[in-house]
């Protein structure tokens, strides 16, 4: 090597699982430190790394000619301390490539390599003539009035917050500046919202905010085992006073988008402090500014989703999980990574308490209680003295069903609405019905590109694979046989819509799910009209099922409660279980009692049975007996390894030879169950298959899957296909 510059380390992002050597560049810092992002050269492209170490010249073979480092662009890491070892053991762990985990870590605008800029967020204040007008020149802009009213309820709204309240407000709040009735200005990071009355925590919340203090100056992790409607968000409130008090801040992860609002509300309304918030609905710069004021310490609060446990937080104290047992906090394309398991990681190698709080706990965190590695905490009371639902199971064998509502459903939800009472039912099928089929020859209509039939949305007239995104128009004759007697088999959320309005006509009906919640701000505007009590029937997927306090909602129907017990998968039983008693959660929640009815075609099932009359514990148990018997998670740890191509092939045969160079390292005690097709053997266009590699402990499946990755990496047959690793996986298919 000619020069004798120092070497550097730098993790690019590229799908190779090292980092690459550089030259030191000629504006040598006095003494680099990992963590640093640097612009570099790589193959044609430049692209943005970071350092992760620097040696010495003598360290790299001499005839080895390296390139330079482009650019330098930090004076201080981005990525450092406890932060970076965790991004380290990320890649370990989940056997991913190093480049790609740091760039995961950083919002996008810093991956690109812009600036560490701070712009703060616009908000909305009425004018002195705004203040003064009178609304009623405005009947015949609905909207402009709408944003009118909010303002002066609210006295200042950020866009963030107005996406929340109004769809589409951007026009009419043009309309609004242009007559001079309001002002955009920069929104204070500090929320003006007065602080709540802080209710008085009963004895089990204050016995767990007093264990979980106690913790709090090294690393102890807490199940918060509290039913729904326990006052788990409360002890949250209390153990974040405390940790903020200290001058330190807390992490808090929630598992939806949807549950964001809601949770930062009841923040607000607590703490007049800076939010930094986390999650996918804000742009570019609002995630950038989030991140900034997480980092210098100016936020106490961090509020995000899965990819929010990567945030750099100047002094962490405290990491919360709510609703730990969600499976969105495992990322299923690129990094697969679990952030509630990596948020665990944080804590220990931040030395600070994790609170992981669920009213239906994995069976993998209720595993590590019994084995001593976490405490538990119970809530085994309602909060403010309600009382829990009584679940009911309605046998619907034999009985007229009209678009899945049994004529015992419909009577019951007539007593309650004429009750004053709210009415939520649970369907977690969207669409108008899963399959559509001709009546006279029997042909159905399929994805041509998957192996799986097209879901019929009936409002839109098209049908549409839920799977690939692939839609086409809905036919009116039977490409088959030309006949005209096509018939949607089964239900979705949008045919019990249609139904309710039929029986319901005098009642308003809300539809939630992915469907129509896709305009940004939708969902949080929906979840308000519930409680303005514009919505007296509400119908939902899985969105209304997770952590929403609807207080007037005495009626809880589960339209559809046995999906999950004959499924091919593992996890399926559990998940029923948590869905089942999560939506039942949402019944009596205030001094109304609340009653649940599940209509099921198999009453007698007995993890059903087991479930409703025993309770989630008991179910919980006997479910990890079996578990244990058949040498699943938790008491094995899996890792599968996913194949596709548009050859049909081509992912058997890369999976062989997979198959065949794991065998050769011969790691005692692991197991190679495969190749075989994937459950959905083509989607997208693509075939696919599946090796699971399974083994009794952690250590044995590391030793295997290392220096395997790394083989890989120089398969030819490997190129000819994607191919992904998935440690832990949660979905099978």
């Amino acid at each position: 090597m000619s020069s004798c510059k120092p070497i550097w380390s730098v993790a690019v992002p590229s799908p190779l699982r090292r980092c690459f050597y550089y030259l030191a560049p000629g504006e040598l810092l006095a003494a680099p430190r990992p963590g640093l992002r640097v612009r570099v050269p790589f193959s044609r492209r430049e692209l943005v790394g970071v350092l992760t170490k620097c040696l010495p010249a003598e360290s790299v073979n001499s005839t080895v000619k390296l390139k330079v480092i482009g650019k330098v662009l930090d004076e201080e890491p981005l990525l450092g301390g406890a932060l970076f070892r965790l991004l380290e053991w990320s890649s370990r762990y989940y056997h991913h490539p190093i480049g790609e985990v740091f760039a995961a870590a950083l919002p996008t605008l810093l991956r690109q390599g812009g600036d560490l800029s701070y712009r703060g967020q616009r908000c909305w204040v009425l004018s002195g003539e705004g203040k003064a007008v009178d609304q009623e020149i405005l009947k015949r802009a609905p909207k402009q009035r709408h944003l009118l009213a909010l303002l002066n309820q609210h006295q200042r709204l950020s866009d963030q917050q107005l996406s929340g309240h109004v769809a589409g407000w951007q026009a009419p709040m043009r309309a609004l500046r242009e007559k001079g009735l309001v002002m955009a200005k920069q929104q204070p990071e500090v929320s003006e919202v007065l602080p709540e009355v802080v209710p008085d925590l009963n004895s089990e919340q204050a016995i767990a905010v007093r264990d979980v203090i106690s913790g709090l100056a090294d690393f102890h992790p807490f199940l918060l085992n509290g039913v729904t409607g326990s006052g788990k968000t409360e002890v949250y409130l209390s153990l974040a006073e405390k940790v903020i008090e200290q001058g330190r801040q807390v992490l808090i992860l929630v598992p939806e988008i949807g549950l964001t609002p809601q949770l930062v509300s009841r923040f607000q309304q607590r703490f007049a402090v800076p939010i930094a918030l986390m999650h996918s609905g804000l742009n570019d710069q609002e995630r950038l500014d989030s991140w900034i004021i997480a980092r210098d310490g100016r936020a106490p609060l961090i509020i995000g989703t899965r990819s929010a446990v990567f945030a750099q937080i100047k002094n962490l104290g405290l990491i919360i999980i709510d609703e730990e047992h969600d499976g969105s906090f495992k990322q299923q394309d690129g990094f697969r990574y679990s952030a509630r398991d990596v948020a665990v990681m944080r804590a220990r190698l931040e030395k600070v308490a994790i609170v992981l709080g669920s009213a239906t706990p994995s069976l993998e965190t209720l595993h590590n209680v019994a084995q001593g590695r976490y405490r538990e905490l119970k809530l085994t009371q309602r909060a403010g003295g309600a009382k829990p639902p009584k679940i009911e199971l309605l046998d619907v064998r034999g009985q007229y069903m009209e678009h899945g509502l049994s004529n015992a459903l419909i009577k019951r939800m007539h007593q309650h609405l004429e009750s004053s009472g709210q009415v939520l039912l649970f369907l977690n099928r969207r669409g108008y019905s899963p399959a559509l089929m001709c009546h006279d020859c029997g042909w159905s209509a399929e994805c041509h590109r998957c192996d799986s039939h097209m879901v019929l949305h009936q409002h839109e007239q098209r049908l549409r694979c839920h799977h690939c995104s692939q839609e086409v128009p809905l036919m009116s004759v039977c490409p088959q046989c030309q006949g005209t007697q096509l018939r949607p088999i089964g239900q979705g959320t949008e045919r019990i819509e249609e139904a309710l309005q039929h029986h319901f006509s005098e009642y308003g009906v809300l539809r939630i799910d992915r469907d129509t919640t896709r305009r940004k701000g939708s969902l949080q505007l929906m979840i308000d009209e519930i409680h303005q009590d514009k919505h007296q029937i509400l119908l939902g997927t899985q969105m209304l099922a997770k952590g929403h306090h609807f207080p007037k909602v005495t009626l809880v129907g589960i339209i559809d409660a046995e999906q999950g017990l004959y499924s091919a998968d593992y996890r399926a039983i559990e998940r029923m279980a948590q869905q089942i008693l999560q939506v039942s959660g949402r019944a009596g929640r205030a001094e109304r009692p609340g009653t649940v009815i599940i209509q099921t075609h198999h009453p007698d099932h007995p993890m059903l049975r087991q479930l409703l009359e025993q309770g989630y514990t008991t179910f919980a148990n006997a479910l990890m007996s079996e578990r244990k018997e058949s040498e699943m998670p938790p008491y094995s740890a899996l890792a599968l390894l996913r194949a596709e191509s548009v050859e049909k092939s081509l992912p058997q045969a890369f999976l062989s030879e997979v198959y065949q160079l794991a065998m050769a390292h011969a790691v005692p005690d692991v197991l190679l169950l495969g190749p075989v097709p994937s459950p959905m053997a083509r989607r997208a266009g693509r075939y696919r298959a599946q090796l699971l590699i399974q083994a009794p402990q952690r250590g044995a499946l590391h030793r295997l899957l290392s220096p395997l990755m790394l083989q890989l990496e120089s398969s030819k047959l490997g190129r000819k296909v994607r191919w992904s690793l998935d440690v832990d996986p949660i979905e099978m298919y």
